[in-house]
Parts: structure tokens; sequence; C-alpha cells
């Protein structure tokens, strides 16, 4: 469906991101992730892939509708350094710091970098849609 102010209104893309990289359980079991300053550079440390991706590429793959997926939870998962955590909020006292439920913010990645190279693939799906799209209508 053509939009006049876009390139396209997309109505199957499909976008996944992996929500917490936290040391010692997840986010909302004592997990924390204030210490994270460094991404992961070896991919024997990353974590192991979530079943429920696995299903839910099982059942994009036999749809009837053609989905185009971009799974970025791999990528993501490199970048354990790459989400607020505890610098959202300015002058934590320690207490504060290692209270994740309160003040940790593990499932936003909102520092300089991921976000950016997952709009940079939207952004690259988009362009090789409108491409595609341009073409099929020269040829008829």
């Amino acid at each position: 469906m053509e939009h006049p102010h876009m390139i396209m209104v997309l109505e199957d893309l499909v976008i996944t991101r992996k929500f917490c990289n936290c040391s010692g359980g997840q986010w909302n079991s004592g997990g924390q992730c204030d210490s994270e300053t460094d991404p992961i550079e070896n991919e024997k440390y990353l974590t192991e892939y979530p079943d429920k991706m696995i299903v839910l590429e099982k059942v994009l793959k036999n749809m009837k509708t053609r989905v185009t997926y971009q799974n970025v939870t791999r990528m993501t998962d490199f970048r354990k350094d790459g989400h607020p955590s505890i610098y959202r909020k300015q002058n934590l006292t320690p207490e504060e710091r290692k209270s994740p439920l309160r003040y940790q913010d593990c499932s936003h990645w909102c520092l300089p970098g991921v976000p950016d190279i997952w709009n940079e693939i939207l952004y690259a799906e988009l362009l090789m849609r409108e491409y595609r799209n341009e073409h099929k209508q020269k040829r008829t």
C-alpha cells in the first residue's frame, strides 16, 4: 500500500530485539547491568538463542503471507553495554545502583550504536523494497 509521505506502509515487516544482558539473573530476578561497559567480543560468551525466537521463525516461515523478518537479536547480544542501565538518572546512591527493579533499565537500547544499526537495517530494507517495486513496474 503506497502512502504519499512515506516510502511505503509496512504491513509485513517484523523486527525483534533482545531485552536484557544482565549478570546474576534477569532484570526481574536480581540481575544487574550497571557494570557493563564493554561489548562482548567472543561469540562463546553470548547467551543461548531463545527458544521463542526459534518458534517465531518457524511460524513466519510457514505463513501464507510473505513476511520480511529482521532479526537483530543475535547482533544486539554482543552489545551488553548498549542500554542505559543506571545511567538514565543522575546521582544514584550505591544502594540505588544495585536495585534493578527500581533504577536499572536493561530493556531499552538507547545508547549510540545499537538502535542506529537497527534503523540502518530497516532503512536499507525500505530502499530495497522501493527499488524492487520500481523495477517490477518498469517490466510490466
